[in-house]
């Protein structure tokens, strides 16, 4: 299922990371990307030993595991990546991240299909771009399935 534009508006927060993005040139974009890719977090323990299979992002040319959390109704994100061999995407997954974790789940619903090409623009990494997406595609998936759990109502026992 798509979402359109309409039921999930831009989140100020994204909004000002395309604004960013997109007044850099390619050399300050290539030297904001080493300096975010030095911020990604690492994974929290209590993700290391989940199945992986679960969370991992195929589609990328690098091991991506993508790990999402619930808290007091606001979402976060973790990846698995190992930044010095991947810099590039432990730059966008930490963009990105300082854009929606702690948000409502709506907020990553609301980053548009068109955020990887406006953040990768100009810096000549165009054969990254299906695995980023994938990457958006899997935290979408995880941000539509908290809403639809937090909107089923907890099965009660039966006496």
């Amino acid at each position: 299922m798509t979402e359109s534009a309409t039921e999930h508006p831009l989140p100020p927060s994204v909004a000002r990371v395309l604004s960013t993005f997109r007044a850099l040139g390619r050399e300050e974009k290539m030297q904001a990307l080493l300096h975010y890719a030095k911020k990604l977090e690492p994974v929290p323990e209590r993700f290391l030993t989940l199945d992986r299979a679960t969370f991992n992002v195929p589609e990328c040319q690098t091991h991506v595991d993508l790990f999402p959390e619930m808290r007091d109704g606001k979402l976060y994100f973790y990846a698995d990546v190992n930044v010095r061999q991947s810099p590039t995407v432990a730059a966008f997954l930490s963009i990105l991240f300082s854009a929606i974790n702690g948000q409502a789940p709506e907020a990553t619903l609301g980053i548009p299909s068109d955020y990887v090409r406006h953040i990768m623009d100009g810096i000549g990494l165009a054969g990254r771009e299906a695995g980023l997406n994938a990457m958006v595609t899997r935290l979408k998936r995880h941000a539509q399935a908290a809403i639809t759990n937090a909107s089923t109502p907890p099965l009660r026992d039966s006496p």
